[in-house]
């Protein structure tokens, strides 16, 4: 989600559309899942800033296929990440292909030891390239980079990166379909001191609490180490 995220902010600033365009929600456009609007009757107007909002803060799968289809497909989305030398970053297909993907399973378990059917791709390290890149100011542009991070602060599932953590700003994105996958990424941001920490799990089949506790122990001893050693 948050490279359709980059996606979305180069074609405003291409000219394509702009934040403030309007969407209709439809009753065919609702997703399962992680988000509120498919909570929402039919005939919900939101802007294209409350759909990258949504996307972000709650996840929101209805979202997410909404701008998919406004910015060409995930494919364009590839294409972004290719030319940004992010090789291993890509989504085989929408948030519908996998949840009809999912939904044709007989079992989530062998669902997910298969792994046949990925939601998206990426490794640690390219998914911390985007946000340090974003921190920078780089990404798009400054202004597109600063709004990004000022949507990803606002986020609400707060289980696993500043977990146990205090004293530091967090903008941060989760990626998961617990017990079997749980990530987060995101930034520290302290006085003097701006650390990009991006966590991935994969074949998990335990408890869903104790992984996002175990990410919550990681980024506590990341923020104690650089706190410690600030200026």
């Amino acid at each position: 989600k948050i490279p359709l995220m980059v996606e979305v902010f180069e074609q405003i600033k291409a000219g394509k559309f702009k934040l403030t365009d309007k969407y209709t929600l439809v009753a065919a456009d609702v997703r399962p899942g992680t988000g509120v609007i498919r909570s929402l009757d039919a005939g919900a107007v939101l802007t294209v800033k409350d759909l990258i909002t949504l996307m972000n803060i709650v996840s929101d799968n209805t979202a997410t296929d909404v701008l998919y289809r406004m910015v060409g497909g995930p494919e364009n989305v590839n294409k972004r990440m290719q030319a940004l030398g992010l090789t291993q970053t890509r989504a085989p297909g929408d948030a519908k292909v996998w949840f009809d993907a999912i939904d044709a399973s007989k079992d989530r378990d062998a669902f997910h030891r298969e792994a046949k059917h990925p939601f998206g791709l990426s490794t640690p390290r390219e998914i911390g390239k985007l946000i340090e890149m974003m921190e920078r100011g780089t990404l798009v542009d400054k202004a597109s980079s600063d709004l990004m991070l000022q949507i990803m602060r606002g986020q609400l599932y707060r289980t696993r990166i500043p977990r146990h953590l205090s004293g530091w700003r967090v903008p941060h994105k989760t990626g998961d379909f617990l017990p079997f996958i749980g990530n987060d990424v995101g930034v520290l941001e302290g006085d003097g001191v701006t650390v990009v920490l991006s966590i991935f799990t994969g074949n998990h089949f335990g408890s869903g609490e104790t992984l996002e506790e175990t990410i919550g122990r990681v980024a506590e001893q990341v923020g104690a180490y650089f706190a410690y050693r600030q200026p």
